[in-house]
């Protein structure tokens, strides 16, 4: 599966980012984490938050 890694990574920064400003600071790990994440490491953070993955198919 080819997966569109751009896509992936601003809603993975769209997500944890929201977590920091709602109120769970701790995110903002997750959050620098996806910032600089190699496309497999995006893949993982990904499938750990719950992200359907067939909603990045290239």
């Amino acid at each position: 599966m080819d997966i569109d890694v751009s896509k992936l990574r601003d809603d993975l920064e769209d997500y944890y980012g929201t977590a920091v400003f709602s109120g769970m600071p701790a995110a903002v790990i997750e959050l620098t984490q996806a910032e600089s994440a190699s496309p497999q490491e995006l893949v993982d953070m990904a499938l750990r938050a719950g992200f359907d993955l067939g909603r990045y198919e290239a």
